[in-house]
């Protein structure tokens, strides 16, 4: 439902507050215009720099710049017979004055007389607690998919500036969530740089928003499923499950994957190279730099970060290590915060329609709450063991070529490694320039470190996650922690 319809509904209702959310004041004011225009109501704006105006009226009190003398001059303006409506721009500013506060509550219900509508067109919602019962919250949709093509038609007006269906349609989604002006520079910068409009332009704006907002970060890299060894059963699901032609409706949309595995698995660098596989971007959502040292401004910046999310998508969102993030959901110690954050992001993750596919990754499942899991959350809860024999020659190959390694050499005992620890010896041995076997004395893996908690964790997982390597559901296996026979072969073999 647009604005205009809400807004007539509301009027024909006789709400006399109406505060209504947006980034697109002249377009919002355009549609109520229209409204007043068909329903012949009388409209009146106000705002700090031009004063009170009334449309259509030659005596208008552009004099009146005062927000306390604009709120008491509504009751002149009021027809029993007729709505009038009030629209206040960016008027949350004034609304910390006790006087603004107590004549406006006076005047809203005094409206329900006069037939007087007060709307307040802000971009955020900041209602006084006195306040809070008399407003109704309107939100303003961004432009949505038939808007923003038409902009681009609009501005892309000579032969081959407008690129086919394909492209168009990913510029489309890249330029979701932004404003009909940014829209309009978006494809404008696109033209000046490319000739065409394209989806890269419209990201670099979007990264804007990103940096504004201070609350995430943008992954931009290079590498995609190639740069990873193994994992190709849940390579095989995300490729599937994220491609291009597949159902995108809001009944049968991604969600996303939670990873568990222990450390160094490559659980980060998978989700980092989705993005890369599937032309989406990763933003990366620090659940630290959300908190906030005043009371509410932690689950006030929670939410606000989930909204740029939305804004951002078709994107993949990966929280890192998010059993750490939320680490006082049990209620330890931090009045309630990180539980209230968790709360708020498990709704979202039940309830958000953007296109936005969440990565979660966990090193201890033990301290993750069982509904975090549950079916409808995530597609999927995937175990990344550590690699076998095919996965480790193949993580071998891909390193030895990365670090220019020479191949003629032997491979060390590589019994219970993790790809980061191939990856670490690869880089000792290029670092220091001695041969692998060398390298890998400086090595301790981590399946020797903290064998009892990888233990623990491949039980919890047995019978109850997806495999990452093979179909199917993750089955220990007995021969874990077993030491492996030592391997000396040449690489360049496989």
């Amino acid at each position: 439902m647009n604005l205009k319809t809400q807004l007539a509904e509301y009027v024909r209702a006789c709400f006399t507050a109406i505060w209504v959310e947006s980034h697109e004041h002249q377009d919002a004011l355009s549609e109520i215009s229209s409204l007043c225009r068909d329903e012949q109501w009388q409209l009146a704006c106000w705002d700090i720099e031009t004063g009170l105006q009334v449309a259509g009226s030659p005596d208008s009190e552009s004099s009146v710049a005062d927000p306390l003398t604009a709120i008491r001059a509504s009751s002149a303006l009021g027809n029993a017979g007729t709505p009038t409506i009030l629209v206040l721009q960016n008027f949350h500013r004034f609304l910390s004055s006790a006087e603004i506060v107590q004549a406006m509550c006076q005047q809203i219900v005094a409206g329900k007389q006069t037939r007087t509508i007060f709307v307040i067109l802000a971009p955020i919602v900041q209602i006084p607690l006195e306040l809070e019962r008399l407003f109704v919250v309107v939100e303003h949709a961004l432009p949505n998919r038939e808007q923003l093509e038409e902009i681009a038609r609009g501005i892309a007006t000579e032969p081959g500036e407008l690129p086919d269906d394909l492209g168009l349609g990913r510029a489309l989604d890249a330029s979701a969530g932004l404003t009909r002006m940014e829209a309009e520079n978006a494809f404008s910068l696109s033209l000046v740089r490319q000739q065409q409009i394209t989806a890269e332009a419209v990201w670099e704006l979007k990264t804007q928003t990103l940096k504004k907002s201070g609350l995430i970060s943008l992954h931009r890299g290079t590498q995609d499923f190639d740069s990873l060894g193994g994992m190709e059963s849940i390579k095989a699901f995300t490729r599937r499950a994220l491609r291009p032609n597949g159902r995108t409706t809001s009944h049968c949309r991604p969600r996303g994957v939670l990873l568990l595995s222990p450390p160094g698995c490559g659980k980060s660098e998978f989700a980092k190279a989705l993005g890369k596989e599937v032309g989406r971007p990763v933003l990366i959502l620090d659940v630290g730099s959300l908190m906030g040292s005043l009371v509410g401004e932690s689950e006030s910046r929670t939410r606000q970060a989930l909204r740029v999310i939305d804004a951002m998508a078709p994107c993949v969102v990966m929280l890192d290590e998010i059993e750490k993030s939320f680490a006082g959901v049990n209620g330890n110690g931090d009045s309630g915060v990180a539980s209230r954050m968790f709360g708020t992001f498990l709704s979202w993750l039940n309830d958000h329609q953007s296109d936005v596919f969440v990565v979660c990754t966990a090193n201890d499942v033990s301290r993750l709450p069982s509904e975090f899991g549950r079916s409808e959350r995530f597609d999927g809860v995937f175990f990344l063991d550590l690699p076998d024999r095919a996965e480790k020659d193949a993580i071998w190959n891909i390193y030895l070529d990365y670090f220019e390694i020479d191949r003629d050499q032997s491979l060390p005992d590589d019994a219970n490694w993790s790809g980061a620890e191939i990856k670490s010896c690869c880089r000792l041995s290029g670092l220091l320039d001695v041969p692998l076997i060398q390298a890998a004395e400086n090595v301790v893996p981590i399946a020797v470190t903290a064998a009892e908690s990888i233990n623990k964790l491949r039980i919890w997982a047995s019978g109850r996650c997806l495999s990452a390597s093979h179909s199917g559901i993750y089955q220990r296996s007995h021969g874990h922690g077993k030491s492996r026979r030592k391997v000396h072969r040449d690489p360049s073999a496989n």
